[in-house]
């Protein structure tokens, strides 16, 4: 994937991070309600799952991962990105996904500035280049939750 280095990062991260809160709710419009967890499906592609990891009155945090596999044995879940979603102020930041930590494991000076906002840009750029791309595949989302409730 080609990368982009802005300038003014900090500034360009805010408006990436807007922009993955806008498109999380348009690739899963009912994310709100969600209890645990909900599956896209789509014609020939992977499964899409979101799972809740918490929720509190002003954030949710999720995990929003392809499922690649055809048993519940061979499931691999990727890229596993955990999602922290500022509701109030329709943020959306990454916190890590499968192959990368969490930026504190990672840089442990915080005075490391430049390379925080590095390593932060290169999740969330990420993020927003997978949801465009999950975003033209057309995901319908089903909440697992409700599912088993029904049948």
């Amino acid at each position: 994937m080609s990368s982009i280095n802005p300038v003014n990062k900090s500034f360009c991260l805010e408006r990436v991070c807007e922009a993955n809160f806008l498109k999380l709710f348009r690739l899963i419009p009912d994310l709100k309600q969600i209890q645990d967890k909900a599956t896209g499906y789509s014609n020939n592609k992977p499964d899409l799952q979101v799972r809740i990891i918490e929720r509190a009155p002003y954030t949710l945090t999720v995990e929003l991962s392809h499922c690649f596999g055809d048993s519940k044995i061979d499931e691999l879940l990727e890229p596993a990105v955990k999602v922290r979603l500022y509701l109030d102020a329709h943020l959306a930041e990454v916190m890590h996904d499968h192959y990368r930590s969490h930026v504190s494991r990672v840089i442990k000076d915080p005075g490391q500035y430049a390379d925080i906002m590095d390593y932060k840009w290169s999740l969330n750029y990420f993020l927003e280049k997978w949801l465009d791309h999950c975003l033209q595949i057309n995901y319908c989302f089903v909440d697992e939750t409700l599912a088993t409730a029904i049948v």
